[in-house]
């Protein structure tokens, strides 16, 4: 399938470490957390930990860390579809289309529910079609952009005339939980929220992007690892500190496997989902002599905000005119999952 256009959607406020410090120190969370826990809190948000600033879209942002479960729901109810909506009409702006010309609306999330899900709402607030097919992937983690992907990849290979929008959007800030967990304390130090929408199509044009070779690598084994569970109604972050390395090493397997099958190393750039500092050091140990510059741009200026994060890395890639016409594209997340695919530029 081909790329018609892919475009991002952030939230109006962004806010830096130190001002996210200023937010939690102001709560009454520290009150309720144990010293040491309200210390690790301060340690992570300034050490140099790759990230600048993140997006929050959570209003009333001093109350976030007092908000009860069903107050964050609601604004995951409120803001998902803003967000989404805001990309897809970017996209299809970019791809000179109207929104009665998309074929399906494929939408993944992992830090709200709605049912029916945030497709419906997104495809009635840009009017999409009523005959358009509508898919949600819920419950997938920061690794779910590439196989919504895949996804939309087997829709296109039974109509290459469609079109199918593909979008990941996450309200990171709708799913702050803290208590005495480190893992659920560098959580809350590391996610923002971002939406990003891509356009794809079967139909072949010069110099367009198409996707292929998709891969996949679950672990449930390593689930405990990375997973959100239920703390009376709230989304409660496990994070291992383990995941940087079992991380890396998925994805090498990936890697390792799409070479055994055929692909072409040579000129191909690597763009991993952003994760974290810790996970995007030791990916370049597991790939000597890469360096992933892009994924760390945009965890400076975002943060990890989930599932849309690998798509703002392409985009990323797409804008900054590097001489590849190869890509090769891997996220990871709860499962524990890693995932890739392949972009090449068409140039006949």
């Amino acid at each position: 399938m081909y790329l018609l256009s892919l475009e991002t959607a952030d939230p109006e406020t962004f806010f830096t470490q130190q001002e996210c410090l200023e937010i939690f120190l102001r709560s009454k969370a520290p009150k309720r957390m144990r010293k040491r826990s309200a210390l690790l809190m301060e340690k992570v948000l300034m050490r140099n930990n790759g990230i600048g600033k993140r997006g929050f879209s959570y209003p009333e942002i001093d109350t976030i860390f007092d908000a009860n479960p069903g107050k964050l729901n609601q604004v995951f109810e409120q803001k998902a579809p803003e967000l989404g909506t805001r990309a897809l009409e970017k996209a299809l702006e970019a791809a000179g289309m109207s929104p009665d010309e998309l074929d399906g609306l494929i939408v993944c999330t992992c830090t709200g529910y709605l049912c029916p899900g945030l497709s419906s709402f997104i495809a009635q607030q840009v009017g999409v079609r009523d005959s358009a097919e509508l898919t949600d992937l819920v419950g997938m983690g920061c690794g779910a952009a590439i196989p919504s992907l895949r996804q939309a990849s087997h829709r296109i290979a039974a109509d290459p005339d469609s079109r199918i929008a593909v979008i990941a959007v996450e309200v990171c800030s709708a799913a702050f939980y803290l208590d005495d967990d480190p893992g659920v304390i560098i959580s809350a130090c590391l996610f923002g929220d971002g939406a990003a929408a891509s356009i794809w199509t079967g139909n072949a044009k010069a110099g367009a992007w198409k996707a292929s070779r998709f891969d996949s690598l679950h672990l449930p084994d390593k689930r405990q690892l990375l997973r959100f569970e239920n703390a009376n109604g709230a989304l409660r972050n496990r994070l291992s500190k383990d995941i940087p390395d079992e991380a890396a090493k998925a994805v090498r397997t990936l890697y390792d496997a799409s070479l055994n099958r055929g692909m072409n190393p040579h000129g191909l750039t690597l763009l991993p989902h952003t994760g974290g500092r810790d996970v995007l050091d030791s990916m370049e140990e597991a790939f000597p002599g890469e360096k992933f510059p892009l994924s760390r741009n945009v965890l400076k200026n975002h943060g990890n905000m989930s599932s849309p994060s690998v798509l703002y890395v392409l985009k990323e890639a797409l804008n900054s005119g590097a001489d590849s016409n190869q890509l090769w594209l891997t996220s990871f997340g709860a499962g524990f999952t890693a995932y890739c695919c392949c972009l090449g530029r068409e140039t006949y």
